[in-house]
């Protein structure tokens, strides 16, 4: 579904089919444990040695219990084991909710025999109702079996398992050439609605084979997770749950550790979680368009980036994608609510190669070539600040009745 959007790969970089079961000593499996009717909604995802662990969480200040209880896996730094549930989200659930993910480490752990600050969990859909434990609990025993019979990896499954109102899987993988050696990466992730910047609401797991510290990999993350995650918008709901983990288990004995391979594994990490942010805001709740903004010409990287937030995250641009309408004066408007302040004679502004507006004045331009720009899957949005050489990106969807449509009938 989202091989059109998916852009080339860097240099020293190779895209491979796959997901989080790429790199090599890591597995996933799948199974249905009755949460969500008729479809795997249980996943495990499995190294076979304890991995490096760095995790990034919601900024939203009613976290779900499984974000508490895996934040402490991510800052002591070893996972061996992620277990996810779709359906429910465990989130404002009471103390109950606490006890219940609680249950869900220890038990993945006493199956796996690994100590139960190895195995982070992760759980996304409706808040405020109780988890089903009778079922995670089915479903958990579902999953270790799979496990203990060494059943054959399902990634397709897995990645499917945990999604909500997802149209597709996210997943994507990437072989890496470093001066020490060659290592992979693979990312398997979910989001589509309740998505905004800091963090968007999201569950992402990434794997590597390659020997990375624990401080080095927390560094990396955080760069790749500014450039990517955060830069996304769909309806402007930070959620409860959002989760990046990250997980390096050494098992292709190539160390991350020259200043060449940090680069290149920091950019290509980046370049890899870039197409997963990409992804989720092209499966946005309802949508018919991924919307790329760029903002250059800005005096800082900072600046670029708020705007072009501001850009994607406007309902009235939104809509505006959505009727294939080219109205230049909601982008300049969205601009105008963030960030520095500039010089609206400096500013251009087009869509695609049509330009709207140039150096503070209206462009009489063709509107059925504007509609046409407009009525590809990703409409590209310029802006050009004229006033420095930064420039940054980020990504949203349009808005539509069927994002209504879905939100209006989430819960019932």
């Amino acid at each position: 579904m989202f091989h059109d959007i998916i852009e080339p790969p860097l240099q020293h970089m190779t895209w491979l089919e796959g997901s989080v079961n790429v790199p090599a000593g890591f597995q996933t499996y799948a199974a249905e444990a009755g949460i969500i009717a008729g479809r795997p909604d249980m996943a495990l995802i499995w190294s076979a040695a304890p991995a490096v662990t760095s995790g990034l969480f919601t900024t939203n200040r009613a976290p779900a219990w499984p974000v508490l209880l895996t934040r402490k896996t991510a800052d002591e730094g070893l996972c061996q084991a992620i277990v996810v549930n779709a359906g429910n989200a465990n989130a404002a659930s009471g103390p109950q909710g606490e006890q219940d993910a609680q249950i869900m480490q220890k038990k993945t752990a006493q199956g796996l025999n690994v100590p139960p600050g190895w195995v982070a969990i992760a759980s996304t859909g409706v808040i405020g109702v109780p988890l089903p434990m009778n079922k995670v609990v089915y479903g958990i025993d579902k999953l270790l079996d799979l496990w203990k019979a060494h059943t054959p990896d399902d990634g397709k499954k897995a990645s499917e398992a945990i999604l909500t109102t997802d149209l597709a899987p996210k997943v994507l993988a990437a072989e890496l050439d470093l001066p020490e050696g060659r290592v992979r990466l693979g990312v398997m992730a979910k989001g589509s609605g309740m998505i905004h910047p800091n963090m968007a609401t999201m569950l992402a797991f990434v794997t590597t084979d390659a020997d990375v510290a624990k401080p080095l990999q927390d560094e990396l993350l955080r760069h790749a997770v500014d450039h990517s995650f955060h830069r996304i918008s769909v309806d402007g709901d930070p959620s409860t749950n959002d989760t990046v983990l990250m997980l390096a288990n050494k098992a292709s004995h190539v160390p991350v550790k020259t200043p060449e391979a940090i680069s290149r594994f920091r950019d290509a990490l980046t370049h890899l979680l870039r197409q997963t942010a990409r992804m989720i805001a092209a499966d946005g709740e309802g949508a018919t368009h991924l919307i790329s903004c760029r903002v250059q010409g800005a005096h800082s990287s900072l600046d670029a980036a708020q705007k072009a937030r501001a850009v994607v995250r406007s309902n009235l641009v939104k809509a505006a994608v959505y009727g294939q309408d080219p109205n230049w004066g909601r982008v300049l408007a969205a601009i105008g609510t963030v960030g520095d302040g500039f010089a609206t004679d400096h500013v251009t502004i087009a869509i695609g190669p049509v330009v709207l507006f140039r150096q503070g004045i209206p462009v009489d331009f063709d509107e059925s070539e504007a509609r046409a720009a407009m009525g590809h899957r990703e409409v590209v949005i310029v802006v050009d600040l004229g006033q420095g050489t930064n420039v940054e990106e980020a990504w949203g969807c349009d808005l539509t009745e069927r994002y209504v449509e879905i939100n209006a009938h989430y819960r019932t």
